[in-house]
């Protein structure tokens, strides 16, 4: 433990985050939004769509494209078959995400320590860890937005560099906004100033003024210009698809207020650290520093509250709550640090063991229960097996062994271990899982493999994935509005039992089937299993 002391806290902070977020990024399959996200990268690649952007060769506006920029960069670089090279600006900006919410804590949490183990519970967060690892929007939202935050936190408080605060601060907030539009502002910054204004006011705006107004500017400019440049050159699309999302806000996975409520469940390994945390009466007289606490604490409470306010509810909108939630956490690791041989009494202390213990023991006896559970699916596993049992064995009985001798610091730092060590030794066990005998990828009939050289279209399908997959484009026949392809031959992919619909909107042609491309790792007979990955190829012939 020599090497954690302050001297080498940041390099702690870039070790860990490289275990966590750079190892094995290629190991699970791209999710719906991962490929939303990659294929209108590679378009901007191929076709130049950087600004117009495009999915599949139509419009595609949902997102602002500042992340998909990121990936088009890092997929030519890597090429776009790279999972892992398409997933590291997502990785970057996590690391980014977790220095800045150090230097954050060191600012106004006044103990660098305290910062630090803010640092590593946010970093081994499990929604963190989830996007930090995926190709998608959030956590680029999130990340330049808490860079904005700590800037502008100096500017209201302090009384040096106004300017420089205040224009780091609308650049960082302007390029959280080109992330993933105002997701950031309302459910991280907005709770921010919310907490600011009832712990720590505003004082000293005589002579910030200016730089205000001029950090207001910036933000609104890296805002406005790029749905500004859309609506000039392709109008009616962008106003129909604004109309779409102000409808999925109100309309879709609608759910009730309290969906929210167990939040902290969301911290992962530190559920019930954080939820101990988060209770006011019993921690105020416990914590070091109780405005901190009660800025970490509604900053919090603030960002849980409004995002219960808007009707669509999902899990990982719940990703920029766990920020605030790190610091909350850390008052009460603090005090567990300091009280736990001395103060603390025997009650205090069963969450601790409860939360660590656990983790230990799930470590300690991963060999048996990840037997019993794989068993005939570790053929072609077995050296990753033995290799994830030998790290996880001994790190499992030394949490054990400090927590009983409690020794709180050791057991937290391996529990930072645990995490780096699942992750970079038995996260590819997960690939013992897939076992769907059908699979077979649409990579096999893409322009660069097919021989035929007969074009391929999509009919009636919206699922990004098979796109993806495909490699390139896949024209969309549409039944709405039908527009029979000139060929005299063609290939069609539909979804299931969708040859009815096909003999209905080509009725004077010949229709034979091919086969059954199915993009799903786990077989129909399993949870998970999804529709939309599995489509039927028919050749369609005048």
């Amino acid at each position: 433990m020599n090497f954690i002391q302050e001297k080498n806290y940041v390099w702690i902070l870039i070790i860990a985050c490289f275990f966590i977020f750079f190892i094995n990024l290629d190991v699970l399959y791209p999710n719906i939004m991962e490929a939303r996200n990659f294929i209108t990268a590679r378009e901007m690649a191929s076709d130049s769509n950087w600004l117009l952007t495009t999915m599949n060769g139509e419009p595609r506006y949902e997102k602002p494209p500042l992340p998909t920029w990121l990936a088009a960069i890092s997929g030519m670089i890597f090429g776009f078959k790279s999972l892992a090279g398409l997933r590291i600006p997502s990785a970057l900006v996590t690391v980014l995400l977790v220095l800045f919410s150090y230097r954050f804590g060191i600012y106004f949490l006044k103990d660098k320590k305290q910062a630090f183990i803010n640092a590593l519970i946010l970093a081994t967060s499990f929604y963190i860890i989830f996007a930090g690892r995926n190709g998608t929007w959030d956590i680029f939202a999130h990340g330049f937005m808490i860079v904005g935050i700590y800037y502008i936190f100096q500017f209201f408080s302090s009384e040096d560099k106004i300017w420089q605060n205040a224009l780091l601060a609308g650049t960082f907030i302007g390029l959280s906004f080109m992330s993933k539009g105002p997701v950031s502002h309302f459910a991280l910054f907005l709770p921010f100033i919310i907490a600011y204004s009832i712990v720590y006011k505003y004082t000293n705006f005589k002579k910030k003024w200016l730089p205000l107004l001029s950090l207001i500017g910036i933000t609104v400019l890296l805002s406005i210009w790029w749905p500004l440049y859309i609506n000039a050159f392709d109008s009616d699309t962008a106003k129909a698809i604004a109309e779409k999302e102000t409808t999925a806000w109100k309309d879709r996975n609608v759910r009730p207020f309290y969906y929210y409520w167990s939040f902290f469940v969301q911290s992962g390994i530190w559920t019930v650290i954080a939820f101990v945390s988060l209770l006011y009466p019993y921690l105020k007289s416990r914590v070091e520093n109780l405005k901190a606490y009660k800025f970490s604490l509604f900053w919090t409470l603030a960002a849980v509250i409004l995002l219960s306010l808007i009707p669509e509810k999902k899990s990982r909108y719940l990703l920029p709550v766990l920020i605030p939630l790190a610091y909350t956490t850390s008052f009460f690791m603090m005090y567990v640090f300091k009280s736990f041989q001395t103060k603390m009494k025997s009650a205090e202390k069963i969450p601790v063991y409860l939360n660590f213990g656990l983790v230990g023991l799930i470590a300690l006896v991963f060999p048996i229960v990840g037997y019993i559970f794989l068993k005939e699916r570790l053929a072609g596993f077995y050296v990753r097996f033995i290799i994830t049992s030998l790290v996880l064995v001994p790190t499992g009985f030394f949490i054990l062994k400090y927590l009983f001798q409690k020794k709180i610091q050791r057991v937290f730092y391996l529990i930072i271990f645990f995490l780096m060590a699942t992750i970079s030794f038995g996260f590819p066990l997960a690939n013992a899982f897939l076992d769907n005998p059908k699979y077979k990828s649409l990579a096999t009939i893409s322009p660069e493999a097919q021989e035929d050289n007969i074009p391929v279209y999509m009919f009636n399908i919206q699922s990004p994935e098979l796109v993806w997959d495909y490699g390139g484009m896949i024209p969309l026949i549409h039944s709405h509005a039908l527009e029979i392809p000139k060929e005299d031959s063609f290939k069609v992919l539909v979804m299931i039992d969708g040859k009815k619909g096909l003999q209905k909107a080509f009725p004077n042609y010949n229709i034979t089937y091919i086969r059954t491309y199915d993009l799903n790792p786990i077989d129909d007979s399993k949870k998970g299993y999804k529709d939309r990955l599995r489509t039927e190829m028919y050749l369609i012939e005048k």
